[in-house]
């Protein structure tokens, strides 16, 4: 069986609330089907159809009692839960972020990025403007983020190499690209309300896109 076969049958099984319960019970130890009906108030019958969902599917194993060997105990297969994310994508070169002028969002995303991964990033933009953008230089100051000593604009076919994984944070530049870029994070540009809400609300979303994201790619 597939990883991808494996996490399918993980996730229907988990699909219904009931035995999304036991689950959740299951976390804490094991316990015989006896007391998963006592602790959830669910009938018998209805357990034990739930675990057999749950058994057939690799969530959840049963053993007998050292004790009395007519008592069984259920427990969670730990492992299941490791494979219910998608599998780590392979990088043979760095992470390039894109944007239109390469002023703001891919200017924090290549600094959040840095400080979360061992794998290098650098930004680019398809149009680079003139500076990076004030209101960008003051976000990271107040979020603690540290750009690049030598930030600024640079234009994509400077930057990018053979084997770099290319995520766009703007959507002109993924449009622009035509598919190029391995991954899009459609993200607002704060530049236009150019309020340090809008640049606060850009670094929350990026650090939380950088932080997902980090934990799925390895290097090659």
């Amino acid at each position: 069986m597939g990883q991808l076969q494996r996490r399918a049958d993980a996730f229907a099984a988990l699909a219904d609330p009931g035995r999304l319960r036991i689950v959740d019970l299951l976390a804490h130890g094991d316990l015989a089907p006896s007391e998963i009906s006592r602790a959830l108030g669910m009938a018998s019958n209805l357990v034990a159809f739930h675990l057999g969902v749950l058994v057939d599917r690799g969530v959840v194993r049963k053993s007998r009692s050292e004790s009395d060997g007519r008592r069984s105990y259920v427990r969670l297969v730990p492992e299941v839960f490791d494979t219910l994310a998608p599998e780590p994508v392979r990088v043979r070169g760095r992470v390039v972020f894109i944007c239109t002028a390469n002023s703001a969002r891919s200017q924090l995303a290549e600094a959040l990025w840095n400080a979360a991964s061992a794998i290098e990033a650098v930004s680019a933009g398809i149009d680079p403007g003139a500076q990076v953008n004030p209101g960008a230089v003051a976000a990271a100051e107040r979020h603690g983020i540290v750009l690049a000593s030598d930030a600024r604009p640079r234009p994509l076919q400077a930057v990018a190499r053979p084997g770099d994984y290319l995520i766009t944070v703007c959507d002109r530049a993924h449009e622009k690209l035509g598919g190029i870029d391995d991954v899009h994070w459609s993200i607002r540009d704060p530049a236009v309300a150019a309020t340090p809400a809008a640049f606060d609300d850009t670094v929350d979303e990026l650090r939380r896109r950088v932080q997902f994201v980090a934990m799925r790619l390895v290097a090659a």
